[in-house]
């Protein structure tokens, strides 16, 4: 596994490498309130996201995160954020999340075709064995969308974090394997591409 940043590119969606420099075009899109309701930390303003983006960074540095910064392709316009997490070079997995995307870009193609890309180099570049994702329990929305990705429900870590507001977080994982990821992938591309 080449844990390098690399620009991932598709037909509605390219996903770039966060640097400090989007600060800027992410500060338009990321201060929503309903954003931040699952997540365990919040980015409330400038401050927390610069905050935000040196966590990612920094995780990029040591070797176990690569940010990305979400950029619709037609408007070339910022508008959102996802990553790998918790890379494992040596038992060949990684973590998809950290996902937000800005609320008029929501339930349009820009956050399928973001998990095709990521997807798409996990397993067919870094050969992944296996990808994880996981949600806030009380989340469903969520929860539904990665079941639609062809994700398999694990099962709940209860108690697993204490977010910012002190709520002790169940959290539900998933997961994506290997032997999975080539029906995952037709049954992705036939949902975003079938209305071209």
């Amino acid at each position: 596994m080449n844990i390098e940043p690399i620009i991932l590119a598709g037909e509605f969606v390219r996903l770039e490498p966060m640097t400090s420099d989007h600060i800027d075009g992410l500060s338009e899109v990321v201060f929503t309130e309903s954003l931040w309701q699952w997540t365990p930390t919040k980015v409330r303003d400038r401050a927390d996201l610069e905050a935000y983006i040196n966590s990612a960074l920094s995780d990029q540095e040591g070797g176990t995160a690569l940010p990305f910064v979400t950029i619709e392709k037609a408007s070339g316009k910022v508008v959102g954020s996802t990553r790998f997490g918790n890379i494992d070079t040596v038992n060949l997995r990684a973590e998809i999340g950290w996902t937000w995307v800005a609320p008029e870009w929501q339930r349009t193609r820009v956050n399928s075709e973001a998990k095709l890309l990521m997807l798409t180099h996990a397993f067919e570049t870094w050969k992944c064995n296996r990808v994880e994702l996981k949600t806030d329990a009380l989340n469903e929305r969520s929860r539904a969308a990665i079941l639609r990705l062809g994700a398999k429900e694990e099962g709940i870590f209860r108690q697993h974090m204490i977010t910012d507001s002190g709520r002790l977080r169940d959290t539900v994982y998933f997961s994506i394997i290997n032997t999975e990821w080539l029906q995952i992938k037709k049954n992705l591309i036939e949902r975003i591409y079938e209305d071209r």
